[in-house]
C-alpha cells in the first residue's frame, strides 16, 4: 500500500474510533474539542504512535502498554528493562526506530539501578517490539555516573535526520555543577547511533578529557525535545530553578550555561550565577516564573490550519497546554491553554490531531481537535 494511501486510512480510521464525551476549549485561533480516549494510566509519561494507529504509552512505575485509539489499554507489555522507580526517575521515554516497519526496533528510556540497586543514572535500552513482549533487549547507552539521586533524570529521545538518536538528561540536582564539566554525561545531550556507538561528527569524540557522545552541555533538566521540521535542528527545552525555564536550539559542542547562567533562583531565595556571560548560550526564550515544561512537538499538521509551524509545549505546574508562535528562530507570540491537568507529552497523531499525557495516578490521554 502506497503511503499516502496508508496515512489516509490510518487517519480515517483515527478519526472514527474516538467518540467519547468531549469538552470545548478555545484558542485565539481555533475552537478545539477535547476528548479522553483513555483513563487509568499510572503516571503516564512518553508516547510514540505506531504505523498502526495505536500509541506505546510508558508507565513511571516500569509498565509499557499499547493504547488504541478506541480506548483499550493493553496489558503490560513483557521484558521492559528493570527500572528504579523512585521519585522522578523510573521508565521514560519511548521512541520507534526510522525503520520501524521493517526492524521492528523501539528504544526506552529509563532510570537504571545499579547493582548495589540505590544509585541510578539515565539509560537508553533498544528491544524488538514482537506482539505482547519485548525480545532482543539491550542496554545501548547507560549515562555516567550513577548516584543516589531521585532527581533530574531528563529524557526524551528525538532521531537526527542522519538516523542518530538524541537523548536529553538531566544534571541529577545534586550534582549541578557537573552540567559545566565534560568528563560526565550528566546535564548534557547526547548523541548516540542505534547501536550505542558514537557518530563520528560529534563535537567531542577525539577529546580525551571528554565523553564522546556529549553533544552539547550546560543544561539542568531536559523533559522536552523535538526536531525542527524545515532546518532539522534539535529544539529543547529544560527546567529551571524556581524561574527561568528554557527553550534552546541545541547544537553541537555549545554550553548553555547551567548553573554559570540562569534567570531562575534557588528554591528558598537567592541568585544562583548570573544571567549573562561571555561564552555561554542565551535562551531562545524563557519562563519567569516557571511553567514546569514537559512534552513538546512541532505542529505540522492541516487540521489546525493556523498552528502550523507553532511549537506545542505542556506544562506541569499550570496544567496547560503553551503555544508558542515562531519567526524563524523567534518566539513572537505565546497563548496559553487550559487543560485542566498536569501534561506531561504531547505528540500530533497522524490524523492532525494533538493528544496529550496528562501526569497523574489516573493519568488520561487526551485528543485535541478543531471544533466543528
Amino acid at each position: 500500500m502506497k503511503k499516502s494511501l496508508l496515512a489516509a486510512c490510518v487517519a480515517a480510521l483515527l478519526l472514527s474510533q474516538v467518540g467519547m464525551a468531549a469538552t470545548q476549549i478555545n484558542s485565539e485561533k481555533h475552537a478545539i474539542k477535547v476528548e479522553k480516549v483513555t483513563d487509568g494510566l499510572a503516571h503516564p509519561w512518553g508516547m510514540t504512535f505506531l504505523p498502526d494507529g495505536r500509541l506505546l504509552v510508558t508507565e513511571r512505575s516500569g509498565n509499557l502498554r499499547y493504547v488504541g485509539l478506541d480506548g483499550k489499554v493493553s496489558q503490560p507489555i513483557q521484558g521492559v528493562p528493570k527500572v528504579r522507580a523512585y521519585g522522578q526517575g523510573g521508565l521514560l521515554d519511548v521512541q520507534i526506530d526510522p525503520e520501524f516497519r521493517r526492524n521492528q526496533t523501539i528504544y526506552l528510556s529509563f532510570s537504571e539501578p545499579s547493582e548495589n540497586g540505590k544509585d541510578s543514572s539515565t539509560a537508553v535500552a533498544s528491544a524488538t517490539l514482537d506482539g505482547d513482549k519485548l525480545t532482543n533487549v539491550k542496554v545501548i547507552f547507560s549515562a555516567n555516573p550513577k548516584i543516589d539521586s531521585a532527581y533530574h533524570f531528563g529524557s526524551r529521545l528525538i532521531f537526527d535526520r542522519q538516523g542518530n538518536l538524541f537523548v536529553t538528561l538531566g544534571d541529577r540536582g545534586s550534582r549541578r555543577d557537573d552540567a559545566q564539566t565534560l568528563d560526565t554525561h550528566l546535564g548534557k545531550v547526547v548523541r548516540i547511533q542505534t547501536d550505542g556507538s558514537v557518530p563520528a561528527d560529534n563535537p567531542y569524540i577525539d577529546k580525551g578529557y571528554a565523553m564522546p557522545e556529549v553533544w552539547s552541555f550546560g543544561h539542568r533538566n531536559l523533559q522536552g525535545a523535538a526536531l525542527n521540521p524545515v532546518t532539522g535542528e534539535l529544539w529543547t527545552h529544560e527546567h529551571g530553578p524556581q524561574g527561568g525555564d528554557e527553550i534552546n536550539i541545541a547544537r553541537a559542542g555549545k554550553n548553555y550555561g547551567w548553573p554559570v547562567i540562569t534567570y531562575g533562583e534557588e528554591y528558598g531565595g537567592g541568585k544562583i550565577g548570573s544571567t549573562v556571560k561571555d561564552g555561554l548560550e542565551q535562551p531562545l526564550y524563557y519562563w519567569v516564573p516557571s511553567i514546569a515544561p514537559s512534552g513538546m512537538t512541532f505542529y505540522t499538521g492541516n487540521s489546525f490550519s493556523h498552528w502550523q509551524g507553532n511549537l506545542l509545549v505542556g506544562s506541569l505546574k499550570f496544567s496547560q497546554l503553551v503555544r508558542l508562535e515562531l519567526e524563524g528562530e523567534k518566539v513572537s507570540h505565546e497563548e496559553r491553554l487550559d487543560i485542566g491537568q498536569r501534561v506531561r507529552d504531547v505528540e500530533q497523531g497522524p490524523d492532525g490531531a494533538i493528544y496529550l499525557l496528562t501526569d497523574q495516578p489516573n493519568g488520561e490521554l487526551l485528543r485535541l481537535s478543531p471544533a466543528k
